[in-house]
């Protein structure tokens, strides 16, 4: 049988590190952390004593915004069937695009002592205020930072900039950006972000956002002043459930949608394809991202893997709620 003197002898450092590594029990360095896992995963050794703990199934934790919007279902869906065949259970946490709220609800997680982490940070960029010894790390839909190396997300800024060229070459010249607010996604503003590069690089003047509430529900979205400000003939939403609350707003103003404005949004959630007209959007894979997060975090938390950040393809779905306009070139 392994010991853990053969692991600590074969990672190269001290009983008492390997300990701490393989029992969660201190601060040990990340390149530390690979090297005995690695050593423990080659020598076969498993952890054993009397303890329920020890004997419990293994969880990872996710923490998502929320889990009624459809893309975030669709990972959880797609992380637990991974999940599920690698003997692991998922516990969710929501922190309803709440900056405030994520450091309370990784600290619940953590609570439970995960394999390892899976999360969509409101804004990765800023997110300075969480624990500062987490186990093993993902972000979905995120992008990677210096801090959480491994991430699993799609390029948010091109997507909006392909949406917007699009709609640009239907002939709209006044298109208006609708969105959840900046300091709730860090996607959306990649998103609009991507929009101000098209408008920019097409010499029209990119309008300011129009910022909602993520959270509200979007059957009492009023638009009636942003449309009398800027007279958009289009219309980005920042992801498909916003999109479908646009078109509502538009239509209780008299608007016919894509006969009065245009719309278009992000996600290709499923819902999108059975409106009338089908909706406008560029398609995320969530189910891929989701699969994709649950493998690299169980190759980085039981086979010392390194991070990786892994980026994958978004396609823009052409619907019927988009016209050309006079102006189409």
């Amino acid at each position: 049988m392994t010991t853990l003197g053969q692991v600590a002898s074969r990672a190269g450092c001290s009983l008492a590190t390997a300990s701490r590594v393989l029992n969660g029990t201190g601060p040990v360095s990340d390149e530390m952390v690979r090297k005995v896992r690695r050593a423990a995963a080659e020598l076969g050794y498993r952890t054993a004593g009397p303890s329920a703990s020890s004997k419990r199934r293994p969880v990872v934790g996710v923490l998502i915004p929320s889990i009624t919007n459809p893309v975030f279902a669709a990972s959880v869906s797609s992380i637990q069937s991974r999940m599920l065949v690698a003997g692991h259970g998922v516990l969710i946490a929501q922190s309803a695009y709440d900056p405030a709220r994520e450091r309370d609800a990784i600290a619940s997680l953590l609570n439970q002592q995960p394999t390892g982490l899976i999360l969509t940070l409101c804004d990765a960029r800023r997110a300075t205020t969480l624990p500062d010894d987490l186990p093993p790390t993902v972000l979905l839909s995120n992008a990677p930072t210096a801090r959480f190396p491994a991430a699993v997300n799609a390029d948010n800024r091109l997507a909006g900039r392909d949406i917007t060229e699009y709609l640009l070459s239907r002939g709209h010249r006044r298109i208006l950006f609708v969105s959840g607010h900046f300091g709730a996604s860090d996607r959306a503003m990649l998103r609009y972000e991507g929009y101000c590069d098209a408008m920019t690089a097409a010499g029209m003047t990119a309008l300011d956002a129009t910022q909602v509430a993520f959270v509200d529900g979007f059957e009492t979205l009023d638009l009636s002043a942003a449309l009398s400000r800027f007279l958009p003939s289009a219309i980005i939403a920042s992801n498909d459930l916003l999109a479908l609350g646009v078109i509502d707003a538009l239509r209780r103003q008299g608007l016919a949608v894509p006969d009065d404005v245009s719309v278009a949004g992000f996600d290709g959630i499923a819902i999108g394809r059975l409106t009338d007209p089908i909706l406008t959007t560029v398609e995320m894979p969530d189910l891929t991202m989701g699969a994709a997060a649950a493998s690299l975090l169980l190759d980085m938390a039981e086979k010392a893997a390194p991070p990786r950040h892994l980026q994958v393809a978004h396609r823009l779905r052409q619907g019927g709620t988009v016209r050309a306009t006079a102006d189409e070139r």
